[in-house]
């Protein structure tokens, strides 16, 4: 200690011996080593300390201005504090801005806490406090050593400790990070979607063993007893064309799906005798469909089993959706069977499936030509359940509408916009896309109004022009909407209540005071995946002691 003293004192003797030649140099250093401490490089924090580096290929020695040996011992404590201070504010903003974010790895936030503490405490050290109360030539520079020592160490580690949380606090790289992860579940929950969406398409349209074995069962029995069940030959009956009587018209392929509409429609009925059922298939299920209807008396009700090619005039030159068939672009649409094709466009999947062209689904258009003699008559999808006696219909003032139907729409649900292309100049000048829609299933006709207004022809003039399916999707209600646009008179919607095949969240109450219960949707009644708590409103009008139905297990 005693030859640091004399030596400064040397020191001090020359620089004063030759004050006045060095001057204006030292003023020079003095000034240039301020300016490089005052402003430091700003990325320095994100940097590291350096006490020292080394250039490429040099011995280039670079200490920082705060801990040069040769500084003033006073500035040199007080940029040494100033660099302690600025790293507590530092760790304190990280820890602040880690809770901020709130992230996972709570260690960080805590490590972040404990280094603020430690300068803080650090910093109010009596040893080091005691520094600043002294004047520049009594500060004890064993103690500012130690101090500069201690300072170092802490700000070496707190820089680790950013560096290592860089990535962190980087938002930019979050960001992108997020974007990357978010971009890939998108792309996995889409290709779930649709796989989805094809697997279920296939459960709600595949045909269950039961049923299967159900038709050929029947069939089987139609070609042993021909003569039991065959109408060949003999006049029809006269109550089939009776205008006095109720008819009803349900067109299915689906054997135990009409037997339930049927059955259910004569039991809630106090006269079975004046109701009449025009039951039409196709040719494939006609033969199953007549010995069902054979095998029981359903109260004395009227059945006519009839298949669609017995109506010669459903043909293609006459019939557009036949014609349109013949196209092969809409072959491949509908029968190209690859999943890389059924699954390109998820929202409008359930329309590739090739009933929606199926005459079938379209003969409810041509009913006045199908029963020439009738006034009235009440269609009935396969998929619903009569619950009450349905007469009442035929009371209802139609004001002159011909089809009476329940209305769906509520709020901006089921408007007219979400059922055809608005975009579209022909469908944007005639109809308003505000316009409420209304649900087949159970809809009531007035064939003299029908024939009236030419709905018909109204119908086969929007089906050829969407032949490219530019006016509207593919399906039935869409040109329903369009051919009964100003005709269709609203019904109370406790004839008609809708959902049993998608909904599960139906009130009971509502469903108990319905006339009618439509499942319409995937989850048909007959299949697995059936909504539980509807599926016995169904199966209690299944035929369950006809002995072939006992014999396929259906239901179990």
């Amino acid at each position: 200690m005693w030859t640091d003293r004399l030596r400064r004192r040397r020191f001090r003797g020359i620089i004063g011996f030759r004050f006045a030649a060095v001057l204006p140099l030292t003023v020079f250093v003095f000034l240039a080593l301020s300016f490089l401490s005052t402003y430091a490089d700003p990325t320095d924090i994100d940097n590291g300390y350096r006490s020292s580096s080394y250039g490429s290929g040099t011995n280039f020695h670079r200490r920082s201005i705060l801990v040069s040996k040769s500084d003033p011992l006073k500035p040199r404590l007080d940029q040494i504090w100033k660099q302690a201070d600025d790293h507590k504010s530092l760790v304190s903003a990280y820890a602040s801005y880690a809770r901020k974010l709130k992230l996972e790895n709570s260690k960080l936030v805590r490590v972040f806490a404990e280094l603020s503490r430690d300068f803080t405490e650090f910093l109010t050290k009596p040893v080091y406090r005691s520094l600043f109360d002294m004047d520049a030539n009594s500060i004890d520079e064993p103690a500012l050593k130690m101090l500069e020592k201690e300072v170092k160490e802490r700000i070496k580690y707190t820089r680790q400790v950013i560096a290592e949380a860089k990535e962190s606090f980087d938002n930019q790289l979050k960001i992108h990070k997020l974007k990357d992860t978010i971009f890939a579940l998108n792309e996995q929950l889409t290709k779930a979607k649709k796989q989805g969406a094809f697997s279920s398409l296939i459960a709600a349209k595949s045909i269950p063993k039961s049923l299967h074995c159900l038709a050929l069962r029947l069939m089987e029995e139609r070609i042993a007893h021909p003569e039991k069940y065959s109408d060949a030959g003999n006049p029809p009956k006269p109550e089939i064309e009776d205008p006095k009587l109720y008819h009803y018209a349900i067109f299915s392929d689906n054997v135990i799906a009409a037997s339930v509409v049927v059955n259910s429609a004569v039991k809630n009925t106090e006269e079975p005798s004046k109701h009449v059922f025009h039951v039409v298939t196709d040719k494939m299920n006609l033969g199953a469909m007549q010995v069902m209807f054979k095998m029981r008396d359903y109260g004395g009700a009227h059945i006519e089993v009839k298949a669609v090619e017995d109506y010669t005039f459903l043909n293609s030159s006459y019939v557009p959706v036949l014609k349109q068939l013949e196209s092969a672009k809409l072959q491949q649409f509908y029968f190209d069977n690859r999943i890389e094709n059924a699954t390109k466009d998820t929202s409008n999947m359930k329309f590739r499936n090739p009933k929606y062209l199926s005459i079938l689904n379209h003969l409810r258009f041509y009913l006045p030509e199908m029963y020439p003699k009738l006034h009235k008559i009440l269609f009935l999808d396969d998929d619903i359940v009569v619950q009450k006696d349905l007469t009442g219909l035929w009371k209802i003032d139609m004001d002159g509408k011909v089809n009476g139907a329940v209305e769906t729409c509520f709020g901006s649900f089921h408007r007219y916009a979400q059922y055809m292309n608005f975009s579209h100049p022909l469908i944007k000048a005639k109809f308003s896309p505000k316009a409420c829609a209304w649900a087949y299933g159970m809809n009531f006709f007035d064939l003299d109004a029908w024939r009236r207004e030419k709905c018909t022809e109204e119908y086969h003039y929007w089906q050829n022009l969407n032949e490219n399916r530019t006016l509207w999707k593919l399906g039935t209600l869409p040109p329903g909407l369009i051919t009964y646009y100003s005709t269709t008179k609203p019904l109370d919607k406790s004839w008609h209540v809708l959902g049993l095949g998608y909904n599960p969240n139906i009130n009971m109450d509502e469903i108990n005071n319905a006339a009618v219960i439509h499942f319409n949707g995937n989850m048909k009644p007959w299949l697995d995946i059936a909504i539980p708590q509807f599926r016995s409103l169904w199966t209690k009008f299944v035929d369950y002691e006809n002995d072939y139905v006992q014999a396929c297990n259906f239901g179990l």
